[in-house]
């Protein structure tokens, strides 16, 4: 394979659509690692939740991206940009395929396409725009990031409070606000992403029926609190605090509320199975954006989408051979 342009295979898709399955036979053709692309899978101790990879699967194929961090360590986009870049280099370096696999479309986003580069995350300044937010309204905050740049603030909805905080955060980090049309967050865009470069990529989305897809999130979420996500739960809040950011994650906020007397177990379970559905509609609706992916319409685990997938990822890595050779 050419060292400038090596292979790698993206599996993107909604929660519960098969993902894990698939790259694991997918590593298991083409002597691939396994790149986990999940926001929660990167937290340790988080577990029934999380629906990782098992053990056992894990010990099938090298997994990566996978309990990197502690349930009280933020782990950001661009945190997972770095850190899953290093972990292609590896894989690269040892001749195998990377295979990306998950569901989470803004790290995805980072990884490929990168991000603007940026001053890192001030939680206290965060924390007293947000209360500036609350008590005068967002158009403060809009206002706010319009004598700090004013380019940035017709690009931001004033009612999108998380990306006017980033944008004043970015402008006053820079130490040269004010200075309006030219305002630091537009410079930043001016800069461009951090693409990643030297790979060709082929990128796979599953789209299962809607019904089969709902069906099987049901099930899940349902065997989440059967096998004891109630106790981890409680196990993590008494480690980490109710507070801690990654327990505010699907299914561990519904465990948590049982655990205060908020709810019953069976209003949890509901609204976890509810919580994942709405997840799925917005990660489709985040892939179907990518121009290049190619859908595959069925769960990962079906013969008919194994074979399928297998097809399409011998045909890329046969072209990526093909165009050593000229």
């Amino acid at each position: 394979m050419s060292t400038g342009n090596w292979p790698m295979i993206v599996l993107a898709g909604p929660t519960a659509s098969g993902k894990t399955a698939l790259a694991i036979r997918l590593a298991e053709c083409f002597g691939g690692e396994i790149v986990s692309c999940d926001s929660v899978a990167v937290y340790r101790e988080m577990e029934i939740g999380t629906a990782k990879p098992t053990v056992e699967e894990r010990a099938m194929v090298p997994h990566h991206m996978i309990d990197v961090a502690w349930p009280d360590e933020q782990v950001t986009a661009g945190d997972y940009s770095r850190m899953a870049r290093e972990s292609l280099r590896g894989i690269r370096e040892r001749g195998a395929v990377p295979i990306v696999a998950g569901g989470t479309g803004l790290y995805l986003r980072a990884l490929i396409d990168g991000l603007f580069p940026a001053p890192p995350a001030r939680p206290e300044l965060r924390d007293r725009l947000r209360e500036r937010a609350e008590a005068r309204g967002t158009g403060h905050l809009h206002r706010v990031l319009t004598r700090l740049d004013a380019t940035a603030a017709r690009a931001i909805h004033p009612n999108d409070v998380p990306k006017m905080i980033r944008a004043i955060e970015v402008s006053l980090a820079s130490g040269v606000a004010g200075r309006g049309e030219r305002g630091p967050m537009t410079e930043q865009w001016k800069q461009g992403r951090d693409r990643l470069t030297g790979y060709r990529i082929l990128r796979l989305g599953l789209n299962p029926p809607r019904d089969r897809l709902y069906e099987r999130i049901n099930k899940r979420a349902a065997a989440m609190f059967d096998r004891g996500l109630i106790e981890e739960t409680s196990k993590l809040i008494e480690r980490y605090g109710r507070e801690c950011r990654a327990l505010g994650s699907l299914g561990y906020a519904q465990a948590a509320a049982v655990l205060a007397g908020e709810i019953t177990r069976e209003e949890a379970v509901a609204q976890a199975q509810q919580g994942h559905r709405n997840y799925a509609k917005r990660q489709l609706t985040w892939f179907r954006r990518d121009e290049e992916m190619q859908w595959l319409a069925g769960l990962g685990g079906e013969q008919d989408v194994m074979d399928e997938t297998i097809r399409l990822s011998e045909r890329f890595l046969k072209s990526e051979e093909a165009s050593l050779l000229q």
